[in-house]
Formats: structure tokens, sequence, C-alpha cells
């Protein structure tokens, strides 16, 4: 059901906002999930993946690799991952693109930049679970129960 007069639910315009998005739009739809130690420790579920993070693939022919991330083409939707290539016919190997929603990342390279938007993540995140469980308690608080007669 939609809600806002402002968002399309047209597959063909959603489909063409996905494609033509700007670089920096591309960066939030290039992220990947953390893995369930990075998710306890930094309270996040998942970030935009960037070069030096360490990942494993969880999805295609090349499920079940690990690697380091060497190269994210944001014009193609595409990360390469070293040691994951594909040969060619005259045996000459090359790196095989991967969708950013195929990998876990195991490993993140923290920089300043990198901390802050995981510290404003988490953050949101609590206060977003501390509203909604204020108003499930002031719902059930003002609930009038009706036991029916024996």
């Amino acid at each position: 059901m939609k809600f806002s007069r402002d968002v399309s639910s047209s597959r063909r315009v959603n489909r063409k906002a996905h494609f033509a998005a700007p670089s920096s739009e591309r960066r939030k739809l290039m992220a990947s999930s953390l893995n369930k130690e990075l998710r306890k420790e930094h309270n996040i579920r998942s970030l935009p993946i960037r070069r030096d993070d360490e990942v494993l693939i969880v999805r295609g022919s090349n499920k079940g690799k690990e690697g380091k991330v060497v190269q994210v083409q944001r014009n193609k939707f595409a990360i390469f991952v070293d040691r994951v290539h594909r040969e060619k016919a005259n045996g000459q190997t090359s790196p095989t693109p991967i969708h950013p929603s195929s990998v876990v990342i195991t490993n993140l390279k923290l920089d300043k930049g990198r901390m802050a938007t995981i510290e404003r993540k988490s953050v949101a995140k609590k206060a977003a679970l501390e509203a909604r469980n204020q108003t499930k308690d002031v719902n059930m608080s003002n609930a009038v129960r009706f036991f029916p007669p024996l």
C-alpha cells in the first residue's frame, strides 16, 4: 500500500531511478550485510561496501570464497574480490564482478569517517527501538481488557 504521493510505486519509474542514480546514491545502494560477530559488536545490520573490506561470498558460483575487496565500481554495481577470477578462452584470467548483496562483510576497514557512520547508525537504531517499545507500552496500558462472564 502506498502512503506517500511523492514516491512512485511504478516498477518502471523505480527501475529508472535505480539505474540512473548518481554515484552518491549508488554508494548506499551498494551496501552489504555484516556477519553475526560484527552485527553484535557494532549493533548495525549493513554498511556500504568499500575497498579493503574483507568479504565472504554467499551466493553465486563463487559461493564460499573469501577475500579482500580490490575495487568497487559504482557505475556497474560491481565489486571485485582478490583471488576471485575466471579463466578466459585464451588462457588469461579476468576478475569476476560480484554484486555487493551477494557478499557478507567479515572484517571492516575502519577509519574516522567509517566509525562516525557506524556510530550514527547504531544510535539511530537504538532510538527507534526505544520509541517502538514506548508506544507498545502506552498502547497496552490504554487497552481495555474484557473478560467474558463464566
